[in-house]
């Protein structure tokens, strides 16, 4: 398989798709970090350079696996790990963060439990309702100049709140989610950051999985995984209109001979040169499928066949569950 070529976010050169990391140890089912680890370092074998992760996977232990595994190679990586959700013991106890105090907080936490004496790229996980975007953006720019992160990332934020942080500090990266079934940031989000310049980060490039094909009904789906309880694209009826579109998706993958999580994942791909997905996976023979994704070359037609297979207004069920939607384009 050929090395990943490059992308831009803007100031930030990456590998063109990334590692999520997060399904490593939490949300996802069953964990396994030897095999975790090992698909860490397979990424970068394949030229993966980014890789992704956050404070509140876990809560606290993704870091710490990622920094395990990135140990001796901190030159390949390209890391990026985000802040802002604070948790409680209960699972679903979740709270934002993004005053000053907090923004420097979090970011000398992670960097312990990274390993590291930098980050790359620190993202806000979610913005604050409560804390000006200018408070929160203006802490991350001190960090930087400190040189405790490189570049300054927001995800889930709405096109307004993108311009007054740009204002701030220079933005490198937005992070939102975008694939076949989720395309709101097209209307706004996209052509802020394009104007603006800055690059774009789509997180569930395969739907959480439900794009390539392997979850057909609930039952495909392990204990602990958060996608059986309160994700309404999974739910009873919903799961089943959404079956009927990957179906589609499946056709024109074997006319391709690809899969249809390589298709989905070249769609995004072909989205723009600014554009560098980060699908999540735990293995690595689901890492090599991903990564060869970006070496599918599709035409204009191919890309209006695909839309047609999957259009977004057909798509069941709202992304995230009511409380989760609040949280997001802030």
């Amino acid at each position: 398989m050929s090395t990943l070529p490059t992308r831009r976010l803007g100031a930030l050169e990456v590998s063109a798709q990334g590692l999520g990391c997060m399904g490593m140890s939490e949300f996802y089912g069953e964990t396994d970090e030897t095999e975790s680890i090992a698909t860490i370092h397979r990424a970068l074998d394949l030229g993966v350079t980014l890789l992704d992760t956050a404070d509140m996977y876990g809560p606290f232990i993704n870091e710490e696996l990622v920094g395990r595994a990135i140990a001796g190679r901190r030159d390949q990586v390209v890391l990026a790990t985000k802040f802002g959700f604070v948790r409680g013991e209960d699972p679903t106890d979740r709270s934002i963060r993004g005053d000053a105090a907090y923004v420097r907080q979090a970011a000398e936490a992670s960097l312990r439990r990274l390993g590291v004496d930098h980050i790359d790229l620190y993202y806000q996980h979610r913005v604050d309702p409560s804390v000006p975007i200018e408070e929160t953006v203006g802490a991350l720019g001190e960090l930087v100049t400190e040189g405790k992160i490189r570049h300054v990332g927001l995800s889930e934020a709405g096109a307004a709140t993108i311009r007054r942080a740009h204002a701030t500090h220079p933005i490198t990266a937005v992070q939102t989610e975008w694939s076949l079934w989720s395309r709101d940031l097209e209307a706004e989000i996209v052509p802020t950051c394009r104007e603006l310049g800055i690059g774009l980060v789509p997180y569930s490039p395969l739907g959480r999985g439900f794009l390539t094909g392997r979850i057909t009904s609930a039952a495909d789906l392990g204990s602990g995984d958060f996608r059986q309880v309160g994700q309404p694209r999974f739910a009873d009826g919903n799961l089943e209109r959404n079956l009927a579109l990957v179906e589609r998706l499946r056709a024109l993958a074997a006319e391709r001979d690809v899969t249809a999580g390589q298709l989905a994942l070249a769609w995004v791909l072909h989205q723009g040169a600014d554009v560098v997905p980060i699908p999540g996976t735990k293995r690595r023979k689901y890492l090599e499928e991903n990564v060869a994704a970006s070496f599918v070359e599709l035409s204009t037609a191919d890309l209006a066949a695909i839309e047609d297979a999957v259009p977004v207004d057909e798509v069941a069920g709202e992304r995230y569950p009511e409380a989760g939607m609040r949280l997001v384009g802030g």
